[in-house]
């Protein structure tokens, strides 16, 4: 398939990447001339703009930082819209507001767009891997057009509902990514901080209930203070605002949500928001006068 890919971040080159090897053709854009460089090497064709990378394309995929970025890629000047066909199918993988994503649907349509909102979880590791969890809303007969090139990237791709329903899932997993994240950070500090080896507890607790994919992944970087990101802190404190903002738009009130929002807030503020969401561990290490890396002090990001 001809396929646009729009942002080549983090997520986004290693997903485009999986998509060559499954042998579609991509026109690739971004505003960074390295990752594009890097995928023309692995046989992708340059594009000049988003409206550029839709042209001539069967599908387009954005994979952008939020609601903003998608909006100007799609709606804006040389944008999506400007290059794509009638019957052209746009995957927005990007993590956005649900009202976002069902307002820039109606726009896409109303050109002969076709959207589907197809966020997903994972983090860098699994956008390499191509094993993502992909998360979708929209119409299910365009679904089923792409789900196959979707699988090129991802282990699952579940449509969840109409357009919107992808983000809301999304959200919903970001709730429980952050509130393990920081059950993590508490648990072990507070093994660090009683003279207990935290990775000693780490290794008792994995096997049991407590143990998760968020254990499993994150504990490990909070414990030799490794915060390259996989998914930056400073995106999750975006995810969560547009939790809270989805929640209160409907009345939903998340009290652990904005608790842990807060708690992240901290760790930016002190220079941690490019760091990896497990340096939520710096916030109770600061507190409670302890570090998990287990040389006994408090290291800052």
């Amino acid at each position: 398939m001809n396929i646009g890919f729009i942002g080549l971040g983090i997520m986004g080159k290693p997903m485009a990447r999986n998509l060559l090897r499954a042998g579609h053709r991509l026109s690739v854009y971004d505003y960074r001339q390295e990752p594009v460089q890097a995928l023309c090497e692995d046989g992708a064709t340059a594009a000049c703009s988003a409206a550029d990378a839709a042209r001539n394309s069967e599908m387009v995929i954005t994979m952008l930082p939020n609601s903003p970025h998608v909006r100007e890629a799609v709606l804006g000047k040389d944008g999506v819209l400007q290059g794509a066909q009638q019957g052209t199918i746009l995957a927005d993988m990007s993590s956005i507001a649900p009202l976002e994503a069902r307002a820039i649907a109606a726009a896409c349509e109303a050109r002969g767009v076709h959207m589907l909102d197809c966020p997903v979880s994972g983090g860098e590791p699994k956008a390499i891997e191509g094993t993502l969890s992909i998360m979708c809303g929209g119409e299910a007969e365009v679904f089923e057009q792409i789900r196959d090139v979707l699988l090129c990237m991802g282990s699952s791709a579940v449509r969840v509902g109409e357009i919107g329903s992808g983000n809301v899932a999304k959200l919903s997993n970001q709730i429980v990514v952050a509130l393990n994240i920081a059950a993590v950070s508490e648990a072990l500090t507070l093994a660090a901080k009683t003279g207990v080896d935290p990775q000693d507890v780490f290794e008792a607790i994995r096997g049991g209930l407590a143990g998760s994919t968020v254990l499993e992944a994150k504990a490990p970087m909070m414990l030799c203070h490794q915060f390259a990101p996989g998914f930056r802190m400073d995106l999750h404190i975006k995810d969560l605002k547009n939790v809270l903002d989805t929640a209160h738009a409907a009345d939903v009130p998340l009290p652990l949500s904005a608790q842990v929002l807060e708690m992240m807030q901290a760790v930016k503020v002190d220079g941690g928001g490019t760091l990896d969401h497990s340096a939520l561990a710096l916030y109770y290490e600061k507190l409670a006068h302890v570090s998990l890396k287990g040389d006994g002090e408090v290291s800052g990001p």
